[in-house]
């Protein structure tokens, strides 16, 4: 069912797009499949994202919360769900986005991992006829890791004025190095082609962080 549903119909995608649209550059067919993918999943992301970004806006109230019901976990809860309710928040998006995205996620890996070595499919393996996309790029992991990078920063929010939290400050620093490192540390040895899907989805979503981000502001602005 797997194959079926997901492996199979990626790849297909992928060839299709590849022999007829990206001028048989595989690079440019990975960037063209990862945005028709991204669009695909996009209300989910969106949604995701911007609960998650409420989230940590709202991070003072919640801890408020916790501090003023720290004896009484049912009347936590109820205040919890109450605060969730007004900002109109789900506090599991982020469950389910994952829970949505890692079938995919697992068959785009098979699909850059198994389907690129089938020579009868892809008979150019080069990004702009410079990178290899079927060996490591050590190139294509800085490009990714920068982009996580950034991604993360545009992901974390703006401390308050005056705001002197140290164990706050320091688990954003955890939290914006993390992910470029586990990048650095998991693409190192794989074929430049998902390190290329990896940068133009972590490009993808810093652009619908942006988006994000401004709108939140322009709607605590009205």
């Amino acid at each position: 069912m797997f194959n079926t549903l997901l492996y199979q119909p990626i790849l297909g995608l992928l060839v299709f797009i590849y022999k007829y649209i990206a001028f048989r550059d595989l690079g440019l067919a990975i960037i063209l499949l990862t945005i028709l993918i991204r669009l695909v999943l996009l209300p989910f992301f969106y949604k995701g994202a911007k609960d998650q970004t409420l989230m940590q806006k709202i991070q003072p109230l919640i801890k408020k919360i916790q501090e003023d019901h720290k004896h009484d976990k049912q009347k936590q809860t109820e205040a919890l769900l109450a605060l969730y309710r007004e900002h109109r928040i789900n506090p599991f998006s982020s469950i389910l986005l994952l829970i949505i995205q890692l079938p995919i996620l697992i068959a785009l890996y098979r699909v850059f991992l198994t389907g690129l070595t089938d020579h009868a499919l892809f008979d150019n393996y080069k990004f702009l006829a410079l990178i290899d996309l079927s060996q490591p790029s050590f190139l294509m992991v800085l490009l990714a890791t920068l982009a996580q990078y950034f991604q993360g920063r545009l992901m974390l929010p703006k401390m308050m004025a005056g705001q002197t939290d140290v164990a706050q400050k320091t688990n954003q620093l955890m939290i914006l190095f993390l992910g470029p490192i586990l990048t650095l540390i998991i693409l190192i040895r794989l074929p430049a082609a998902l390190g290329l899907y990896w940068v133009a989805t972590s490009i993808f979503s810093a652009g619908q962080q942006i988006f994000i981000n401004k709108n939140l502001t322009k709607q605590k602005h009205e």
